[in-house]
């Protein structure tokens, strides 16, 4: 879960909803690859946050902090279950998906080789799995990696978007450099969100993702959390966003 504070209590955006909006991002991106590439890039953005814990409210903490409080993405351990399930859910929509989804693990996760043995082994069988990948659909390492770093630009651009990280006083803040290597910056003097360069294809459109909204600031359990995310009213946050 994606958790912001709020002084009424708190806003909860789930990671497959932050995926989706990444996807409305990638979207409106002129398309740069043949249609069944782009198809499956656009598959990889939008789904590139399943297979999180199923966790029901069947007690535990596995969503809270210590404190009681609903627990951020940032607060939690990495689990190779969800990494290696998505992973697993990708082989089932082709080799182009799981190559650009097994790109995503390595970029998320290389951070942590070397501090546990299994950790390691998973890190080296997406190195493998990818050098695979790579000779079997005939694309080159470069390709592969410039087609990724879309949906790690349209994933933090998102994530800039869910988590309220735009700057005040219209100051800029870095999405990260494109496909085509340029360095992309937001910033929100007024309305609406300005992304320079511009590198969409309509001059301005509107993106959308849901947040529950909860009033209670702890909980004892799962459970209680779960419960209050079933009943919690949801709210659609929305941006505008324009060329400069």
């Amino acid at each position: 879960m994606i958790v912001n504070s709020t002084p009424a209590g708190w806003q909860i955006i789930y990671q497959q909803a932050h995926a989706l909006l990444a996807m409305q991002l990638a979207w409106h991106w002129p398309p740069t690859l043949p249609p069944d590439q782009w198809v499956g890039l656009l598959a990889a953005v939008s789904q590139h946050d399943d297979e999180q814990a199923a966790w029901r409210g069947h007690g535990g903490h596995h969503g809270l902090t210590a404190a009681g409080a609903p627990a951020n993405f940032t607060q939690k351990a990495f689990s190779m279950e969800q990494a290696a399930g998505v992973l697993a859910a990708a082989r089932f929509q082709g080799r182009w998906r799981s190559l650009l989804t097994s790109l995503h693990l390595s970029c998320l996760y290389e951070g942590l080789r070397g501090k546990e043995k299994e950790i390691d082994g998973f890190l080296d069988e997406l190195r493998a799995g990818q050098q695979q990948w790579e000779r079997a659909l005939k694309i080159t390492k470069k390709e592969a990696d410039r087609a990724y770093t879309l949906l790690h630009w349209c994933d933090r651009l998102s994530l800039i978007l869910c988590r309220h990280e735009i700057p005040e006083m219209g100051r800029a803040v870095e999405i990260h450099h494109g496909p085509d290597g340029r360095r992309y910056d937001l910033r929100q003097p007024a309305r609406p969100v300005l992304i320079e360069p511009w590198p969409f294809q309509a001059p301005e459109f509107e993106v959308s993702v849901e947040a529950s909204v909860l009033t209670q600031l702890r909980f004892e359990d799962d459970a209680e959390l779960a419960a209050a995310l079933r009943a919690a009213p949801i709210e659609t946050l929305r941006w505008t966003l324009a060329k400069a």
